[in-house]
């Protein structure tokens, strides 16, 4: 693997709240053309991992290197701004305001119009639903029409890498699909891909490589496929 196959590098981070250590030096690599997974239970430090990279949050010690670039301890417009946009668990969506002033919102750093009039139509080309409800409250969409929304928005930034924290969490299974769906139609599309899943089989199988992480630890890592084939993945985070 060659430095230039490697787009985001995140080496021997340590994050805390106070005196609790919720990550601790963890490294794990994004390789350029391939969706990078990160899986484990609740509580093993997978969202503080993402909130850190998106500059939500200060590591106390470890490096972040985006396409070469430093960006630990960034402020998250900065990090924005390098290329790199986050689909927070949650959503986090402004539930008064309307579909398209949600997804606008995501191209608050642009100054390009046209370039975002353009990514406005990519994201209504990703989910037709999105422009029919365009002019719609955000709070008056089902939870896989905000799931949509909130991953418009990351794609309004025009990012060259995004996160995903928790995408399925909530979700009926064929939304779910839908949802894997478009993971892999931009990760096709030339934007690279993170995935935070507590939903093992699904990122495992929609993942190349994978990270296990437990008690704020890389436990395992390795190809997604031959991790899911492996007995310790199977029995405790695939139910088998």
């Amino acid at each position: 693997m060659s430095a230039g196959d490697i787009v985001l590098a995140v080496e021997a981070l340590t994050v805390a709240y106070g005196k609790v250590t919720a990550v601790e030096g963890v490294s794990l690599r994004v390789r350029r053309g391939r969706i990078c997974t990160i899986v484990g239970s609740n509580g093993a430090g997978k969202t503080t991992l993402m909130k850190t990279i998106a500059g939500l949050l200060k590591p106390r010690e470890g490096s972040i290197r985006f396409e070469g670039h430093e960006i630990a301890g960034q402020a998250c417009d900065a990090v924005v701004r390098r290329g790199i946009s986050l689909v927070p668990e949650g959503r986090r969506l402004f539930g008064g305001m309307s579909v398209l002033e949600n997804l606008m919102t995501g191209a608050y750093l642009r100054s390009d119009q046209a370039a975002v009039r353009r990514s406005l139509e990519q994201v209504f080309a990703y989910f037709p639903v999105l422009h029919e409800r365009q002019n719609a409250a955000a709070t008056t969409l089902s939870g896989g029409e905000q799931q949509m929304l909130a991953v418009g928005r990351a794609l309004m930034a025009s990012p060259r890498l995004i996160m995903f924290d928790e995408p399925s969490i909530g979700l009926a299974p064929v939304v779910v699909d839908k949802i894997v769906d478009i993971i892999t139609t931009v990760s096709r599309g030339g934007v690279d891909v993170l995935l935070v899943e507590q939903n093992a089989a699904v990122a495992l199988d929609v993942a190349e490589d994978a990270y296990v992480l437990e008690n704020g630890r890389i436990a395992l890592e390795g190809e997604a496929s031959v991790l899911a084939g492996s007995d310790e993945v199977r029995t405790a985070y695939l139910g088998m």
